[in-house]
C-alpha cells in the first residue's frame, strides 16, 4: 500500500458528469421513462450488514485509497450505506440494441456512480457501485446483484487488466448481508442467494447506447452535449468539438474497439452479451456477465444460455458484432455531422485495425517478428480453423507451444514427438485424424521459426510473456463462488492472487492451469451461464 493512501471516507469526489450534463433531480427511484435527461440523481439503498470480501490492492494504490477494514466506514461507503458530502450519486440513462433488436430506454438499473476521484497519475476515475439498489432504470427489477455474479465481475475485471486487455476495473467486493431472489436459468426455479456489490472503476461508463437513446428520442441538443462532454474529458487530443472532430472521434472509437476485440480473439475470451448498451465509448471491456473462456477451441461457442438459439454473440461472431454495434453508433451520431456518410471511414478503420492488430498479436503469441507479410498472414489466418478442427484447449496449447522453440530448432528429428506431447496435453478431442491439419500447420510454423534471428531461448521467453498460463475459466470461478457462499474465501483469494500474474509459472498452483475437468462440462456456472445476476 502506498504511504500516501487515504481512507475512502476521507477522499474527495468530483462530479463533472452531473455538473456539466442535464439530469433529473427528483430522487424518485421508481421505474419509469426519463425523457430529456442524461442521468437521474439517485442514492444507493442501504444494506443490512456490509462486509468487505475482496479488495484490489493494486487498483486501490493507483487511486490513492487505503484498503478498508472488513467492517467500517469505508466498507459502508463501498456498500452504498454512507455517502460523502462531495458525492453526487447518479444513474445514467441509455438505450440499446439487445440481441439485434432495439430495446428503447435501458439505463443503469442497478449501478449507481458515486463520482470521480483523482488517481495518482492525475487522471480522473469514476467509481460505480453495481448492485446498489433500484433506480428509475431498473425496469421492475430490484437493483441488486448476487454474490455469484459479483465474484465473477470482480475477478474477471482484474484478470483481464493483468492480461493486458482493455477493460474496466474492479476495486472491491462487498457482501451485503441481504438475500436476493434470482432465477439463475429463467426456468422457474428462483431461490434466495447472498447479495453483493462490486465497486467498479473506469474513466467513464458512457456507452454506445448512451448516444442511441438520445438520437432515437430526437434529443439532438442532449446528444451534442454528451458528445462534447466525452470529447472534452476523454478525447481532448482531438481538439474542440466540431462536425469534423465528431468524424475523427468516431474513427478513434472504432480503432479502440477493434484493438479490444482483437485481444479477445487472441486470448480466447467470449463476452457473451455484446448488446450496444454493453459497449464502452472508450473501447474497454465492460459489463462482465455470462462471459467465458474457450476451452475446446470452438468459434460457435457461447457461454450465454440466452444466446443458444441464434449464437449471435458466439466467439467467432465477435469481430462482426463489433462492426454491427459501431454501425448503430454511427447512425446515432449522424445528426452531429454534415454528411453522415463521412462516418463510414471509421468503419473501414475498424476493419483494418482489427485485422492488423489480430495479426500482430498472433505473431507475438508465436514468437515471430514480421518477415514476409503475405506468408505470415497465411500462417496466422490458417490457425483458427486448425485449432477448431483439433478441438484443443487454446490456453494450454499456446502455453505449451511457448516452451518448444529451443527444442524445435535444435532437433528436426524430434519434431513429431514434440507435437505428440503438445497435443496430448492440449487436446480434448480423441477423434482419429482430428489433429492432422493442426500437425501440418505446426510443421509450417517450425519452418517459419527457423527464419527468426533471435536466440531460441529469447523466443521462448517472449512467447511465455504473451501466452498466459492462467485464465479465469468458468469452473474455477464457480468453485470460488461455491466456497465463498459458505464463508470460505480461500479459493477466491488464491485465484485472485494467481490471476494478477497470469504469465508466471506458480508451481504451487498448477491445478489452476488445468483443462476443464469432465465434471464441469455441463455443470451450471462451470460451462454456461445466463444473464441472471
Amino acid at each position: 500500500m502506498t504511504t500516501s493512501a487515504l481512507p475512502l471516507d476521507e477522499a474527495t469526489f468530483e462530479n463533472p458528469f452531473v455538473e456539466e450534463l442535464r439530469g433529473e433531480v427528483s430522487g424518485n427511484k421508481g421505474s419509469r421513462q426519463v425523457p430529456g435527461y442524461h442521468y437521474s440523481r439517485v442514492t444507493p439503498t442501504p444494506v443490512r450488514d456490509p462486509q468487505l470480501l475482496a479488495w484490489s490492492e493494486e487498483l486501490g494504490d493507483y487511486l490513492g485509497l487505503a484498503e478498508p477494514v472488513a467492517r467500517g466506514a469505508a466498507t459502508a461507503i463501498l456498500a452504498g450505506n454512507i455517502l460523502l458530502p462531495s458525492m453526487k450519486p447518479f444513474a445514467a440513462r441509455y438505450g440499446g440494441h439487445q440481441f439485434g433488436n432495439w430495446a428503447g430506454q435501458l439505463g443503469d438499473g442497478r449501478a449507481i456512480s458515486l463520482g470521480q476521484v483523482v488517481a495518482t497519475d492525475g487522471t480522473r476515475q469514476e467509481i460505480q457501485l453495481k448492485g446498489a439498489g433500484p433506480t428509475p432504470y431498473s425496469r421492475r427489477a430490484d437493483g441488486r446483484a448476487v454474490l455469484r455474479s459479483s465474484v465473477r465481475e470482480f475477478l474477471c475485471s482484474e484478470a483481464m487488466h493483468h492480461l493486458g486487455v482493455p477493460t474496466t476495473r474492479a476495486l472491491s467486493l462487498v457482501e451485503t448481508g441481504d438475500q436476493v431472489v434470482r432465477d439463475m436459468f429463467y426456468d422457474g426455479n428462483a431461490r434466495p442467494e447472498p447479495g453483493a456489490i462490486v465497486a467498479r472503476v473506469a474513466p467513464t461508463f458512457v456507452r454506445f447506447g448512451s448516444f442511441q437513446i438520445l438520437a432515437a428520442q430526437g434529443e439532438i441538443d442532449n446528444l451534442r452535449a454528451l458528445a462534447d462532454y466525452v470529447i472534452h474529458h476523454h478525447y481532448p487530443e482531438l481538439g474542440a468539438p466540431s462536425p469534423e472532430v465528431y468524424v475523427r472521434w468516431f474513427a478513434e472509437i472504432a480503432r479502440r474497439t477493434a484493438v479490444m476485440v482483437a485481444h479477445w480473439m487472441t486470448m480466447g475470451f467470449v463476452h457473451g452479451v455484446l448488446n450496444t448498451d454493453n459497449m464502452s465509448i472508450l473501447g474497454l471491456t465492460i459489463d462482465y456477465g455470462p462471459y467465458g473462456w474457450l476451452e475446446p477451441y470452438d468459434p460457435d461457442w457461447t457461454p450465454n444460455t440466452t444466446d443458444f438459439g441464434g449464437r449471435r454473440y458466439a466467439f467467432g461472431q465477435q469481430p462482426r458484432i463489433g462492426m454491427w454495434n459501431l454501425m448503430a453508433l454511427a447512425q446515432a451520431l449522424g445528426p452531429l455531422v454534415a454528411d453522415p456518410q463521412a462516418l463510414r471511414a471509421g468503419l473501414d478503420i475498424y476493419a483494418e485495425t482489427f485485422a492488423d492488430t489480430e495479426h500482430a498479436l498472433w505473431l507475438r503469441k508465436l514468437g515471430l517478428t514480421a518477415h514476409d507479410p503475405a506468408s505470415d498472414r497465411a500462417l496466422t489466418e490458417a490457425l483458427p480453423a486448425v485449432l477448431a478442427e483439433a478441438g484443443v484447449d487454446m490456453t494450454v496449447f499456446f502455453r505449451q507451444l511457448s516452451h518448444l522453440p529451443p527444442a524445435l530448432l535444435a532437433a528436426d528429428a524430434q519434431q513429431e514427438n514434440l507435437f505428440n506431447e503438445l497435443l496430448a496435453q492440449a487436446a480434448y478431442s480423441t477423434a482419429p485424424g482430428a489433429d492432422l491439419a493442426l500437425r501440418e500447420w505446426l510443421h509450417r510454423y517450425a519452418l517459419r521459426l527457423q527464419q527468426e534471428s533471435a536466440q531460441p531461448e529469447a523466443v521462448r521467453e517472449s512467447m511465455l510473456g504473451a501466452n498466459p498460463k492462467y485464465v479465469l475459466r468458468n469452473y474455477l470461478a464457480q468453485l470460488a463462488i461455491e466456497a465463498a457462499e459458505t464463508g470460505d474465501l480461500t479459493k477466491l483469494d488464491t485465484l485472485f492472487e494467481v490471476l494478477k500474474t497470469p504469465f508466471a509459472e506458480h508451481p504451487a498452483h498448477e491445478e489452476l492451469a488445468a483443462k476443464r475437468p469432465e465434471w464441469a462440462q455441463d455443470k451450471p456456472g462451470s460451462a454456461t451461464l445466463s444473464c441472471s445476476s
